[in-house]
């Protein structure tokens, strides 16, 4: 592949899960030389610390105030993008069942997300260009991102990447995506694009295919 063109901006990429975000992110961010901001980590993170707390998962104060009392820290080297709940790594934690089961409903407590919110757009400030993935980051987060894209999937190929990831149930997988969707509509529009933003559909295509249409329209955001 030819060098790729030099960027310094702030890339944006929405999609439900199983789209490819977090591959596709992590790739792009490591041949652009910019950081990576899983932004569902840091929900995952967030999580994490209130069921370590022991709180009701509908007392909302309560989450509140556990989420405002933890420390959390997020790595942005595209390769190293770990999470730190209180100085622990929680990696491989946040990615568990419990924390799976149970991070709609901490990040769907309006003012969990408004500090959440606040700590990525420290973090896009203060980097010399990065990408961010997520569900709301082209219209909420960065509204005025250099490059929005919004990349889809078809459901089936949705819960078969997932499946194959986890090594888990297709069947169950495809409903947890579905039960993870309808709760995440609630506080995000993950099958909506932001105002602006490129629509790849990935159904069809390989990692490698969806990075080449991405340099491509970074090239064609250096000529406008």
């Amino acid at each position: 592949m030819s060098q790729p063109t030099p960027f310094r901006g702030v890339i944006a990429i929405d999609g439900p899960s199983g789209s490819g975000k977090s591959s596709v992110s992590r790739r792009l961010a490591t041949e652009l030389g910019l950081r990576c901001l899983d932004t569902g980590s840091m929900y995952r993170a967030a999580t994490l610390a209130v069921l370590r707390s022991g709180v009701g998962l509908t007392d909302a104060a309560t989450i509140l105030k556990v989420v405002e009392g933890a420390t959390l820290e997020f790595g942005t080297t595209p390769n190293d993008r770990y999470s730190l709940v209180d100085g622990d790594n929680v990696d491989v934690e946040i990615r568990g069942p419990e924390v799976t089961a149970a991070v709609s409903a901490v990040s769907g407590v309006p003012e969990v997300r408004a500090i959440l919110i606040s700590m990525q757009r420290d973090i896009i400030a203060k980097a010399n260009g990065i990408v961010v993935e997520g569900r709301d980051i082209g219209e909420v987060v960065a509204p005025d991102a250099d490059l929005k894209v919004y990349l889809t999937a078809d459901p089936n190929e949705r819960a078969r990447r997932r499946s194959m990831q986890a090594g888990a149930d297709l069947a169950a997988t495809a409903a947890d995506l579905t039960r993870r969707d309808n709760a995440d509509a609630k506080t995000t529009r993950p099958h909506d694009a932001a105002p602006g933003a490129v629509v790849l559909d990935t159904t069809h295509l390989d990692l490698d295919q969806v990075i080449t249409a991405l340099h491509e329209l970074i090239a064609h955001k250096g000529t406008e």
